[in-house]
């Protein structure tokens, strides 16, 4: 999961929390609704869907929040310090209601999930609290918050993919779309809270993914990323959904891998790039990694997991592998794939991590040489495995020293791996005005690297795929020309 508190080694897209837009037409509904996403992907994506949502129930977006009339917070529990973040922002909400009492404040995702009794009982912050299966009741719930009830639905859900739904864009560049392929995890990692606040792990129905994917791509975007908490675990099985009596169901067709899905969305058309987040180093397969490698729009670039490079914490954070296996993966990868991007998540001061477990996580980003990591210091959340069964019992000084060692190794990797692209030229998909000057464009490689460039008089436009030659770099940006 990716969230606020992070330390990455670039900027990317889509990251921290996003506003909705304005409706395009404000006269188009009755009522204005705010929301703020905060987290993961996976948040943002089900925020396009609860958009999606209200606007089937006159809604119409707003980016401010003071002439809203539903106010929504789309909420992480992933870090306790992404928690705080929001308890802030309801606090401002809270104030602003006692200027309009007639606007309702509303909590969804994770936290709704987690917190529901302390947010409308002993805190008093919210209105509503709609839980991450829950979305399709909003409409009901807000017509009992509207009579002076709180509206609440918190329930997990085994089949609730929201596959029929197509999701509105939310400050999207009109180029690069989340498509949400899965929902929930069954991988029960002693430090995560996923399992307990999403649910169980279910695929969604292959055939509207694609349709999906396919609309995007005829109205202009140009690139795809596939989303799940393991989207290598994806398995649809049409038999099955038949017999849960689901309606889009072909029984006659085969089992849909995730290697297959992948294979169907690159085959929608050459111009339409596929990315896909996350995988789960023990699911990950040849089959995958082959497709990969046959298409050349399924981008070069994996975002591969690791956590610890420790044996011992390994096994105590149940992530079911060892770093010879890990590190067996990575060599795996670069040998179907050469140019592949590897990325990484990795947690400094897991409990009991020594000294030694600490060098051994080191040593191992040394080995993988990650392109850029996500880098975290342990934060004990309640309810998860290892808050039940052990101490957290690492100085939050030692933490915080450990974390910093790792930022500063991969900041010197992520230099590095810049520096190897010197001279090289790559297909750059342009999505949009560079964030220091509307002169030059960004855009990403496949290995999703960021570049920016001079548009030079050019008459490209964002979509457009333009070779760059990298002339410079930063340790987060590669810079060229246009050839």
């Amino acid at each position: 999961m990716l969230d606020l508190m992070r330390h990455a080694t670039h900027d990317e897209n889509r990251q921290g929390e996003s506003f909705a837009p304005f409706a395009e037409d404000p006269n188009e509904y009755g009522k204005k609704f705010y929301i703020e996403s905060y987290g993961c992907q996976m948040n943002f994506a089900d925020s396009e869907i609860v958009a999606s949502i209200l606007n089937e129930s006159g809604f119409g977006a707003t980016r401010n929040y003071e002439e809203a009339d539903l106010v929504l917070l789309n909420t992480c529990s992933i870090r306790e310090k992404a928690e705080q973040t929001v308890r802030k922002r309801l606090t401002e909400f809270r104030k602003m209601k006692k200027q309009r009492p007639g606007v309702l404040v509303g909590v969804l995702g994770c936290m709704a999930e987690r917190l529901k009794s302390k947010f409308l009982e002993e805190e008093q912050l919210v209105d509503l609290v709609v839980g991450p299966d829950a979305y399709r009741s909003l409409p009901g719930l807000i017509v009992e918050a509207e009579e002076g009830q709180k509206g609440v639905n918190v329930l997990l859900s085994r089949e609730e993919t929201y596959a029929d739904i197509s999701p509105v864009r939310l400050e999207s560049n009109g180029v690069s779309a989340f498509v949400s392929i899965m929902r929930g995890c069954n991988n029960m990692c002693s430090f995560c809270v996923v399992p307990f606040t999403r649910g169980r792990e279910r695929s969604r129905d292959a055939e509207s993914i694609i349709k999906e994917c396919e609309a995007l791509f005829n109205s202009g975007y140009r690139e795809v990323t596939l989303l799940g908490q393991n989207v290598d675990s994806y398995y649809w099985d049409p038999l099955q959904a038949v017999q849960s009596q689901n309606n889009n169901a072909n029984p006659a067709q085969d089992a849909v891998t995730f290697a297959k899905l992948l294979e169907r969305v690159a085959r929608i058309s050459p111009l339409l790039r596929v990315r896909f987040s996350t995988s789960h180093p023990k699911d990950i397969t040849d089959e995958v990694l082959l497709t990969m490698s046959r298409h050349e729009n399924i981008c070069k670039y994996i975002h591969l997991p690791v956590q610890s490079g420790s044996n011992r914490i390994l096994q105590l954070m149940n992530r079911t592998y060892t770093r010879e296996w890990y590190l067996a993966k990575v060599n795996r990868i670069k040998e179907l794939m050469p140019d592949c991007g590897i990325s990484s998540d990795i947690i400094a001061g897991f409990c009991t991590e020594t000294d030694e477990d600490h060098l051994d996580t080191l040593n191992l980003m040394e080995s993988c040489g990650y392109d850029m990591s996500y880098m975290f210091f342990y934060s004990e959340r309640p309810g998860t495995l290892a808050q039940r069964r052990y101490k957290d019992d690492i100085p939050e000084s030692v933490k915080k020293k450990r974390l910093d060692e790792i930022v500063k190794l991969q900041n010197r990797l992520s230099l590095k791996s810049n520096q190897s692209d010197l001279g090289k030229t790559f297909k750059v998909l342009i999505e949009g005005d560079s964030k220091k000057s509307d002169g030059d464009w960004m855009g990403r490689s496949t290995q999703n690297k960021v570049v920016v460039f001079s548009k030079n008089g050019s008459n490209h436009k964002k979509g457009d795929y333009v070779h760059v030659k990298v002339t410079s770099c930063t340790g987060a940006t590669l810079l060229g020309e246009m050839i």
